[in-house]
């Protein structure tokens, strides 16, 4: 066990544990789910404030499926030099349809999620970050979709 998880109280573990499994959808969700977690909803709110600055989560919100409302998303990735690579993270993430990306160790180095309101948009919208980053941005559509449970016990 590392320092960092040893630094997780009880209910801090239980808390990443449950969200894993979603928010209850009710008139209150987080005084339900504090009393699922045998606490207050006040103390929860606390709780995960504090996870959230200290980097134990990134945001707590709805999955969307996209497509199903309408939308579209796609997979993307750049080549970038290593001296730009904070530079371009911060005009790829400034971009609103940009759900997330990441670093990779490969030559094609950052890959992103562009989510998009009309499945049109997703060429203007990488050619905006193409000419934003002065870089080639790759395309790599969703040929078949997976649905993996993947969950972390904490």
């Amino acid at each position: 066990m590392t320092a960092a998880m040893q630094e997780l109280s009880a209910l801090d573990r239980a808390i990443i544990n449950r969200l894993q499994d979603g928010i209850p959808v009710c008139e209150a969700p987080y005084a339900e789910l504090a009393a699922e977690l045998g606490s207050d909803e006040t103390t929860l709110l606390q709780r995960l404030q504090a996870l959230k600055a200290a980097g134990y989560l990134s945001r707590i919100g709805p999955m969307y499926n996209v497509e199903r409302m309408g939308g579209a998303f796609t997979l993307a990735a750049l080549r970038v030099p290593e001296a730009r690579f904070d530079e371009v993270a911060a005009i790829v993430n400034a971009f609103p349809e940009v759900a997330h990306n990441y670093r990779r160790e490969h030559a094609f180095n950052m890959w992103f999620v562009l989510a998009v309101a009309d499945a049109a948009d997703i060429a203007c919208v990488l050619s905006r970050i193409k000419a934003a980053t002065g870089l080639e941005v790759y395309n790599f559509p969703k040929q078949e979709e997976f649905y993996l449970r993947l969950k972390f016990d904490v």
